[in-house]
């Protein structure tokens, strides 16, 4: 799969965690009592901008952890400013070629995409999600229900990522 459609695809993820982990038979009775918010709001929002908007977010966080789980994206990055790495006959593109053709592969599992979406929710995203809760003067059951979801979430968005895109 290529990553354009790689992206695309993992861009629904957080839309179906999010119907999961937050539906009245899991998650969503407690969440909107710690969150403090009424079912009648909930019922309030425009659906089809929040789902569209959500989907698109989606999307720029898979282009993101492509970053974060390839391994590879970074050799490239090193040779961005000179012209020559785009020249596959050059000194430099030839280098490119023969260390993709070697280490290509190396670290492309699910398993490894989903490691680091895992460490990325626990060191990025919880603390995010933490300081916000601290000025907003919610409690630890806050904080454990939107970093769970967002563990699940970029878990599963790393995995794909990573065994899938490029």
């Amino acid at each position: 799969m290529n990553t354009l459609y790689t992206v695309l695809t993992c861009g629904l993820v957080p839309l179906v965690i999010g119907f999961l982990w937050y539906s009245p038979k899991t998650l969503a009775p407690l969440w909107m009592k710690v969150s403090g918010v009424p079912e009648e709001k909930l019922k309030s929002g425009n659906m089809p901008l929040i789902l569209g908007l959500t989907y698109f977010f989606g999307c720029l966080i898979s282009l993101f952890m492509i970053t974060v789980v390839i391994h590879q994206s970074h050799v490239f990055s090193i040779f961005a400013g000179d012209p020559a790495s785009r020249d596959a006959n050059s000194e430099i593109g030839k280098y490119l070629a023969d260390f993709m053709a070697k280490h290509g592969q190396n670290f492309r599992t699910f398993k490894h995409g989903a490691f680091h979406g895992i460490i990325s929710s626990l060191l990025y995203v919880m603390p995010v999600i933490a300081i916000n809760a601290l000025f907003e003067r919610r409690g630890f059951k806050y904080i454990a229900i939107h970093t769970g979801y967002w563990l699940i979430t970029l878990a599963i968005i790393g995995g794909l990522m990573c065994q899938f895109a490029m």
